[in-house]
Order: structure tokens, then C-alpha cells, then sequence
């Protein structure tokens, strides 16, 4: 089974700085058939205007995924840790017991992510954070995993979760496989670009909820840049 979920069909809201759209319930948008899919909890479509952000604010219990789309994003957090995302690259936060944090787009630019929420397995953990560049070349072609809860998934970010985040681009033409196990929940969103999954087509900022798939070809219609997670039940 794949749902196709259109960008426009999506709940958000814009305040100005920042113009949100929201995959799932989130905020004061709630819809009771979008309420997550499997562990996954949130998948948000942020633009945040140049100089402004996310002031700081705290966090438990949630594992959370950050995919830099256009511009780039920097984390402060009350660990101490600083850092600077760029676009195509990634950053991960274990809340665990706690954390505060602030994001913001500090370029002249305007800034483009996907902020990924997943349930985490493991709880009363100390809080985490950690981000590194994924050169779109590594991706060309394939999915590579950009962010995993399986230790055998050595070149990726951690996660305490039973989940992965992975990436892919492909030329128009190219297709690519993914695998899934039994009782996983797939949702691939096209960044930029638009796909074909088994013949279904997703454009870009589309959302493709996948459930009972073993495996998946996606075929890009145009140049993609491709984000999917692979999430327990």
C-alpha cells in the first residue's frame, strides 16, 4: 500500500518568519487519520526567513532529525554543543531526559528544512546531539542511510530508535530500490524533483506513506533529491 499525501494537502501554518507545513498532526493543526505512521511522529516542511529561527525551547523523549534543504541551519543547545548545518547535510538530537535548544537561520539567505520526529526505543538516556555532511555524490544513484538506531549502519548518525533516516538523488530516468522488513512503515518525501513509486507519481514536498511494501522502485521523472524513513510500528 502506498498513500500519496499532495503538499497541499498538508496542515501548517505561516508566521512570518517562519512558514511551516506539517505531515502530521502538529502545533494547532490536527487531523485524526495524520496522527503518525508507526513511530513516526513528525515530519514538518519549514522555510525560515533569513536572520530569525527557533528560539530556545526544550525537548524530551524524542528523537529528532534535522535535513538541511536550501541554506543552512545553526543548533545551540544547553549542552554547550554550536554547530552549522549546511544544505544536503544532517543533524540529529537525542532529547532523552531533556534539552534545550534554539535553531536558527543566521545566513542572508532563506533557510529549508525537514524537521523528522521518531519515537524513541530507548528512554532515560542522557541527551545527545551530533550532525555531519552527506555529500549528495555518495547518494547518486542509491539510497545511502543518513541516520539509523542499528549499530550495523556504521557511517550514519545515531539514533535511539528502530528506525533509519536514508537519502537518495537520482537523475531523470534513474531508478532506485529500497528493502524493507516485515511490519515497517515507510514515508519518502521528494525534496526537490518528483518520482514515480511502482508507477504512483510523487512531486516534490509530496508526501508517500508506505505500509506492506517489501520493496519499493523509485523512478525519477526529473533530477530528485529523495528523504525517506524506514520506521518500526
Amino acid at each position: 500500500m502506498i498513500e500519496l499525501r499532495p503538499f497541499n494537502s498538508l496542515g501548517g501554518a505561516n508566521h512570518g518568519w517562519l512558514d511551516a507545513k506539517h505531515h502530521f498532526s502538529f502545533a494547532n493543526y490536527y487531523d485524526p487519520q495524520r496522527t503518525n505512521w508507526g513511530s513516526l511522529r513528525v515530519w514538518n516542511d519549514d522555510t525560515i526567513a533569513p536572520q530569525s529561527g527557533f528560539p530556545p525551547h526544550p525537548h524530551r523523549d524524542m528523537e529528532i532529525i534535522t535535513y538541511v534543504r536550501e541554506g543552512a541551519i545553526t543548533h545551540q543547545d544547553n549542552l554547550g554543543n554550536l554547530g552549522r548545518t549546511e544544505a544536503g547535510d544532517v543533524q540529529v538530537m537525542s532529547a532523552g531526559t531533556g534539552i534545550a535548544h534554539a535553531e536558527y537561520n543566521k545566513e542572508d539567505t532563506t533557510t529549508k528544512i525537514f524537521q523528522i520526529w521518531i519515537q524513541p526505543t530507548q528512554t532515560g538516556e542522557k541527551p545527545s546531539w551530533g550532525a555531519r555532511p552527506f555529500p549528495k555524490g555518495d547518494r547518486s544513484g542509491q539510497f545511502v542511510v543518513l541516520a539509523s538506531g542499528f549499530a550495523n549502519d556504521n557511517d550514519a548518525l545515531p539514533i535511539r530508535t528502530d528506525a533509519r533516516v536514508v537519502g537518495a538523488t537520482l537523475k531523470a530516468g534513474e531508478t532506485a530500490e529500497y528493502h524493507f522488513d516485515e511490519d515497517r512503515f515507510g514515508y519518502l518525501v521528494p525534496a526537490t524533483g518528483s518520482v514515480e513509486i511502482d508507477g504512483l507519481r510523487v512531486n516534490a514536498r509530496d508526501g508517500a506513506a508506505i505500509r506492506d511494501q517489501s520493496v519499493i522502485r523509485v523512478t525519477a521523472v526529473e533530477d530528485s533529491e529523495l528523504v525517506l524513513v524506514d520506521a518500526a510500528a
